[in-house]
């Protein structure tokens, strides 16, 4: 008998499906996290967001996100087509429930990037779900990281940097808590929450 890695192989073997929430405040990497994590594990499904928000450059609608004006968001929460939504610096953000609902109805692990407060909804309708909330290693160097970006505004960074410390209290509330201080390292932590070892004979 030994411990092996399941890596997700049999989720199309019948098995239930599961649903993985990765969050953490913005500009703490999970975006990244995530892209590493999808290419090392394809099985996985990637659930794409609605956001309000404008694209970045290089983002394409219905591959990072479906891009959609504030009216189109609040009639998807008015049809209950959105598992979970949260307003964020702004913007509205959220999951819509079809494609998930499908996946994991076929067996499928499904993925989801969102944001805290979304998380927080998601202990509400999914609860067996694994949590995994992602943590700077600092205050101070989220903030480098997110100015190092270049991809807000002054203001929209300090509304970011407030929000984010009210976020990093909320951790304990998540099911795992990983600092992403070396990007590697990181990654392997969430592969081994993910892929929990199972016992073979």
């Amino acid at each position: 008998m030994s411990l092996v890695l399941d890596t997700g192989i049999r989720v199309m073997n019948g098995n239930k499906g599961k649903l993985i929430v990765l969050t953490g405040p913005s500009g703490v990497g999970k975006g990244t996290l995530l892209q590493s994590l999808l290419d090392r594990h394809p099985q996985l499904y990637f659930s794409i967001s609605a956001t309000t928000r404008s694209p970045r450059m290089g983002e394409v609608d219905g591959k990072n996100y479906y891009f959609v004006d504030t009216a189109q968001f609040q009639n998807m929460i008015a049809n209950h087509e959105l598992l979970e939504w949260a307003e964020y610096a702004g913007n509205f953000y959220g999951t819509p429930r079809k494609p998930v609902e499908e996946k994991i109805s076929q067996g499928r692990w499904v993925i989801l990037e969102i944001e805290v407060s979304g998380a927080r909804q998601i202990a509400q309708t999914f609860p067996e779900a694994l949590r995994i909330f992602i943590l700077p290693p600092s205050v101070e160097i989220l903030e480098q990281r997110i100015r190092n970006r270049a991809l807000d505004a002054e203001a929209a960074i300090e509304k970011r940097l407030l929000q984010a410390e009210t976020e990093i209290i909320a951790a304990q509330e998540f099911d795992v808590q990983i600092i992403n201080d070396d990007f590697t390292e990181t990654l392997e932590k969430i592969e081994a929450q993910i892929f929990a070892p199972v016992i073979v004979g």
